[in-house]
């Protein structure tokens, strides 16, 4: 009797992202190119971290990507192709394009399907990022930041007793007054002094704020709920918002990690 042909030994899987699997040998090939990016630039970081890094992009990549295919948009031949194009140019034509893919560790194929994937996942970034308006309820403040207890309770005592905010806060920051300007939620390095902000009235100013940076003291100028973005502050509310898509796509998602 002629003998069976042999079962095809399945790809090993690293992990599958609403049933699509990421295989093993790309997300390795991955994390050898990340390593090297971060020896180039003199980065160090720890085994553990790298692979952590590595593998939530490419599983961000996959949601943005399923994301953008549910949304209707495809990448097509011809979009792939000028992309591929564009960048064969930019290295110096054809061959320095397949040199550079050998060097990276890519066959043209996975490229090919690498770059599509980005590609669906840019446009839906793209569009996670209009969808955040050009005005937002925001609030201008100011603070008087100081870098000790002590100090800090000194003036909120002066505070206390009368003396004028702006007068104390050009004292301690002759170069800006404390004004932080305005700002959206999510927007200040500082959660603690944004916080207390939105919290108080006009005129209004709050008790000492202990953060990394020091001890805060802020007081509420203006408040205004459809205030108009400046173009730093939409940016940083544009990258919350694809955070935040990403965060509540993971937890709506089937992600089966293989040990």
């Amino acid at each position: 009797p002629t003998p069976l042909p042999p079962t095809p030994t399945p790809e090993p899987l690293k992990v599958t992202i609403n049933g699509e699997p990421l295989t093993l040998a790309e997300y390795e090939a991955e994390l050898r190119r990340f390593e090297a990016a971060q020896a180039e630039t003199g980065t160090i970081l720890a085994t553990d971290e790298s692979a952590d890094w590595v593998l939530d992009s490419l599983i961000d990549a996959y949601l943005l990507a399923q994301a953008a295919r549910d949304g209707g948009f495809i990448v097509d031949e011809a979009s792939l192709k000028a992309r591929l194009d564009g960048l064969a140019s930019q290295l110096g034509g054809t061959q320095a394009l397949a040199d550079w893919l050998a060097a990276n560790g890519y066959t043209e194929a996975q490229f090919r399907q690498a770059l599509a994937r980005e590609m669906a996942a840019a446009w839906m970034r793209d569009q996670i990022a209009a969808a955040v308006p050009e005005t937002a309820d925001q609030a201008h403040a100011r603070q008087i930041l100081l870098y000790n207890s002590q100090q800090a309770a000194e003036v909120l005592a002066l505070l206390q007793n009368g003396q004028d905010f702006a007068d104390l806060a050009a004292d301690y920051d002759p170069f800006t007054g404390g004004d932080l300007g305005w700002f959206p939620r999510g927007y200040l390095l500082s959660s603690v002094v944004e916080e207390a902000a939105f919290n108080l009235q006009p005129g209004q100013y709050s008790a000492v704020l202990e953060s990394p940076a020091g001890f805060h003291i802020v007081q509420l100028i203006e408040r205004d709920p459809q205030h108009p973005l400046s173009t730093q502050a939409r940016q940083v509310l544009q990258t919350l918002a694809v955070r935040n898509w990403l965060a509540d796509r993971r937890n709506q998602t089937d992600i089966q990690v293989q040990p």
